[in-house]
């Protein structure tokens, strides 16, 4: 179990603030009863989340009232929160038939911990003008296709065969966050092989989440993931960041952020539609 240190009340305040300012760059917004509604004016779909400074509970009635606008905007039916922020929401998900996921939500404690890559790895970042950033968009894809941190078969070639087919207009979404500065992003490369890893962070005035780390399952347990985090936390840093924070997908991916400085602060919420189970033939 990662490190957990009790939730802070000014933390998680700060936290709110953020995750209500970020989706705005690429999102506009609706107010669904107690929720804030985003949605994407770009190429990443968004979420519902709890309306800042709610200061009530969230009933099953709520839930439903924003799934069905969601819905009719044909946006995905999902939403967002953090646990010991909005205690009630959890419940109400269920209850609507969603599926709830609670995240370890951590936080960096300073100082942090330099991992550097593995021999043959080099980590760096990337410029909006970078010819890798449509190879890291595919990596990112196939890393989280195969969830987790245990090794796979998608490797280099996997990403060389879906580059010839894929869809330049997220490129130029993420070149443009790149270049105003609402993004940053950085890769890990082989020698030889090419980009292996992906991973970003959104800095804020002084807060910066890390999010979108992803390694081919090729090239998984080497480090990679860990290093990677790592320079983004460097580069977050260097930018007068002073709560660098994440939700990882498992408590597993938590013990990789661990290396790294994180510790577990709060609890991510995510609740969306149970996925459909594949039809069996006798």
């Amino acid at each position: 179990m990662p490190g957990r240190t009790p939730p802070d009340p000014a933390m998680l305040d700060r936290l709110e603030r953020y995750y209500d300012l970020v989706p705005r760059v690429a999102a506009r917004t609706e107010e669904v009863g107690p929720f804030t509604l985003f949605v994407s004016t770009g190429a990443w779909p968004f979420y519902a989340r709890p309306r800042l400074g709610l200061d009530r509970s969230v009933t099953l009635s709520d839930v439903l009232d924003v799934l069905v606008r969601q819905r009719e905007l044909g946006v995905p039916q999902a939403l967002e929160w953090v646990a010991e922020t909005t205690p009630s929401l959890a419940a109400a998900a269920r209850a609507a038939g969603l599926q709830v996921d609670l995240l370890p939500l951590m936080v960096l404690v300073m100082p942090p911990i330099t991992i550097p890559p593995p021999p043959g790895v080099a980590v760096r970042l990337l410029r909006a003008d970078d010819p890798s950033i449509a190879a890291a968009q595919v990596v990112s894809r196939l890393g989280f296709d195969a969830p987790g941190t245990a090794p796979g078969p998608a490797g280099g070639l996997d990403r060389d065969a879906e580059l010839q087919t894929h869809d330049a207009a997220t490129d130029a979404f993420v070149r443009g966050l790149i270049d105003s500065g609402h993004l940053v992003t950085a890769v890990a490369e082989g020698a030889q092989e090419g980009v292996l890893a992906v991973g970003n962070h959104a800095p804020r005035a002084d807060v910066s989440e890390v999010l979108g780390v992803a390694t081919l399952p090729a090239a998984r347990r080497h480090g990679i993931g860990a290093a990677l985090t790592s320079l983004l936390v460097d580069d977050a840093l260097g930018r007068g960041v002073d709560t660098v924070f994440l939700s990882a997908g498992s408590e597993e991916i938590a013990r990789v952020y661990e290396r790294v400085g994180f510790h577990r602060a709060a609890t991510a919420g995510i609740a969306h539609p149970v996925p459909a189970t594949p039809a069996t033939s006798d």
